[in-house]
């Protein structure tokens, strides 16, 4: 089972600086990645935001959209990060020299593997460009819907890097290893009808209705009930990993779990009770 990130929630004006927004209503949360101008690229900081998103999220949300300002879900990492210059006002990335490089990083993914915990279902929202580390944010939620102009890339191994923001096993699980190592190693892009065919994802919509999808997918999980949502998504996350007699098992625990703490809770006033 994933957890959420143990690390401190950022105050508004951290996520703002991050470039990102987070808006909670109800069962909902809604993350924006706010950087229109450069294409809502991703900075260290994007990433500490993300995770401090996750370490906070009120317990009553149940599903949290992904999505992106403008006409671009994520264009990957700020490449300003990668050159000399850098990027202004911006920290650098850890130096591979650093004797901290694979915490680092440990901490940058922190703000993907929350969107794989029991307790929410994520939804990546998905317009224009998802590239490098936007489309390993993609990959990291459990349900994506695309606009028709969407067009997914694995940039890293071109830039001279590996991907390293959690995506590799999503996209190896859903597409398998050699059309995955294909993918990766051409860093080729996927246009939102391929993608429906290799199952990277669930829905394509025009523009026009793209909005509207998002919005009948959110209330479409809400109309189940949390307790059974949670416990199944957690069932099917074991699946991959078990054979099926111990799948079989699981199932037997998760319904007996779930039962059992439907009949602990007390019984209300029968109806017509003052």
């Amino acid at each position: 089972m994933t957890s959420r990130p143990s690390a401190e929630p950022s105050p508004d004006g951290s996520l703002g600086a991050a470039g990102l927004r987070l808006a909670v209503g109800g069962e909902v949360a809604t993350v924006t990645l706010a950087r229109p101008e450069r294409r809502n690229a991703m900075t260290p900081a994007t990433w500490r935001g993300l995770a401090a998103i996750g370490a906070g999220l009120p317990p009553q949300v149940r599903v949290v959209v992904i999505r992106g300002e403008g006409p671009s879900f994520c264009a990957g990492i700020d490449l300003r990060l990668l050159s000399g210059e850098g990027a202004p006002g911006e920290e650098g990335l850890v130096n591979p020299g650093d004797p901290d490089f694979e915490q680092a990083i440990a901490r940058y993914q922190a703000g993907y593997l929350w969107l794989r915990d029991p307790s929410i279902v994520s939804i990546a929202a998905v317009q224009g460009h998802a590239i490098g580390a936007g489309f390993q944010l993609a990959l990291a939620c459990d349900l994506r819907i695309l606009a028709e102009d969407a067009k997914l890339c694995m940039k890293e191994p071109a830039l001279g890097l590996v991907p390293d923001l959690t995506g590799t096993k999503p996209l190896v699980d859903i597409v398998g290893l050699p059309r995955a190592m294909e993918l990766c190693l051409t860093a080729r892009t996927v246009t939102a009808a391929e993608a429906v065919a290799l199952r990277l994802a669930e829905l394509v919509v025009p523009a026009a209705e793209f909005d509207a999808a998002v919005s009948d997918l959110v209330a479409a999980l809400l109309a189940v009930g949390a307790a059974p949502a949670r416990a199944t998504k957690a069932l099917l996350q074991q699946a991959a990993g078990h054979t099926l007699q111990e799948q079989a098992a699981a199932e037997r625990r998760a319904q007996a779990a779930l039962l059992r703490r439907r009949a602990s809770v007390p019984a209300g006033p029968p109806p017509g009770s003052p």
